[in-house]
C-alpha cells in the first residue's frame, strides 16, 4: 500500500477534487492549499499575502539585483524552502495526499509514494471552470487564466526542481480526467496505491 500520494495538475483539469475523494476513500489526510498557510508561518510570511507567490517564481539573480537582496532570500525562495520542509514532514508522517507544490518531486526518495499527473482536454476543463467555478467569465477569459496558471506552474516546476511539469518521466500515473472521469480518476488511483 503505497502511504504517500502527491497529485501534480494542470488547471481546471479537477486534480484537487480527485485529490480529495481519493483522501477519503483510502482515510488519508488531504493537503493542497493549506500548505501555504503552515509553510509561511515556517517562514515568516504574511499568509495573506502569499497566495500571490504561492506555485510561482517571482525572482531570479540579475543586474538589478542588489548583494543586499542576495544575501537575504526573496519571499518566494523562503516560501518554497518552507513548503519543502513542510511536505517533507507530512511525508514521513505518511498516509496523505498532497495535491501541487512540486511534491512529486520533494518526495521522489520516498519508497512508499505515487506520483499522479492529471491533465485533460482544454475545452473540457473550460466548461468544468465555467461551470464550477468561474460562471462569470467569459471562455476565453478562462482559457487565458488556464494558459497563466499552467505556465507559471510549468517555470515554478523548472526552477526548483530541474524538472519538466506534466512529462510523463516524472510521474508514475498520468491520467486524462477528460477521458476517464473524475470517478474513474479516483478508482485507478486507489487501486495502483493499494
Amino acid at each position: 500500500m503505497k502511504k504517500i500520494i502527491t497529485i501534480s495538475r494542470e488547471f481546471g483539469s479537477g486534480g484537487g477534487e480527485i485529490g480529495q475523494k481519493v483522501a477519503e476513500r483510502l482515510g488519508y489526510e488531504y493537503y493542497d492549499k493549506d500548505i501555504i498557510l503552515q509553510a509561511a508561518q515556517k517562514a515568516n510570511l504574511d499568509p495573506y499575502n502569499v497566495e500571490d507567490i504561492d506555485e510561482k517564481v517571482l525572482s531570479r539573480f540579475g543586474f538589478t539585483q542588489s548583494l543586499f537582496d542576495l544575501y537575504n532570500s526573496p519571499p518566494d525562495e523562503r516560501l518554497f524552502k518552507a513548503e519543502k520542509s513542510v511536505i517533507r514532514k507530512m511525508g514521513e508522517h505518511g498516509k496523505c495526499v498532497i495535491v501541487g507544490r512540486n511534491a512529486n518531486s520533494i518526495l521522489q526518495e520516498f519508497d512508499d509514494s505515487l506520483h499522479v499527473f492529471i491533465h485533460a482536454d482544454k475545452y473540457w476543463r473550460i466548461m468544468r471552470m465555467k461551470r464550477e467555478k468561474m460562471a462569470d467569465y467569459s471562455e476565453e477569459k478562462i482559457s487565458q487564466h488556464m494558459r497563466d496558471v499552467d505556465k507559471a506552474r510549468r517555470k515554478y516546476c523548472a526552477y526548483y526542481t530541474d524538472t519538466e511539469f506534466g512529462a510523463a518521466e516524472f510521474y508514475d500515473l498520468c491520467l486524462s480526467s477528460s477521458t476517464l472521469g473524475i470517478e474513474t480518476c479516483v478508482d485507478v488511483i486507489c487501486s495502483v496505491a493499494r
